[in-house]
């Protein structure tokens, strides 16, 4: 080959790999731009469709902002499903009392940032005061008899896990 045509082959290569390496780099920023900033547990909620309720009923208990604090918190976070499961005069005593949501919601948090893989089989304290029993059998979690339907939600104050049922605090 002539010296000429290998110059010219180098720089046709050369380009070749700038242009890939710019399109890659486009590639890379659009995905960027449609992935979904971090954000708080109540926020993040309030952007998944299935937690509508939840998110309205945090907003009604005077939560969201607590949730869009630091934390860490664990939240399992009853799917609209779940809600839809309780009892109507259940949901509309919870709609009258104010501190009853309250301490239904909280029922649901943990404190501290807790991943599926890091539950441990046995009780945990919530935010509410009482314990809930977790078990974990490889992937497969519960909280008290819920299923944790989507697991590992992460926030940048903690974690959520959907869960398939509202769970109610023991009575005092």
């Amino acid at each position: 080959m002539s010296h000429h045509l290998t110059r010219s082959l180098i720089e046709m290569l050369k380009r070749t790999v700038l242009r890939l390496a710019g399109a890659t780099a486009l590639i890379a920023l659009s995905a960027c731009a449609t992935a979904p900033a971090p954000a708080t547990i109540a926020d993040t909620a309030a952007r998944t469709p299935q937690l509508s309720t939840l998110t309205r009923l945090l907003g009604e208990a005077g939560l969201a902002d607590t949730l869009r604090g630091t934390g860490p918190f664990t939240v399992f976070a009853p799917s609209d499903e779940a809600f839809k499961a309780v009892p109507a005069a259940t949901m509309a005593q919870l709609a009258a009392d104010k501190a009853m949501l309250r301490a239904v919601l909280t029922y649901h948090v943990l404190p501290g940032k807790v991943m599926a893989a890091d539950i441990k089989n046995g009780p945990a304290k919530t935010v509410q005061g009482a314990n809930v029993a977790l078990s974990k059998a490889g992937t497969f979690v519960t909280v008290e008899d819920a299923v944790v339907q989507a697991a590992d939600v992460s926030a940048t104050n903690g974690v959520v896990h959907i869960v398939d049922r509202v769970l109610m605090p023991p009575k005092r």
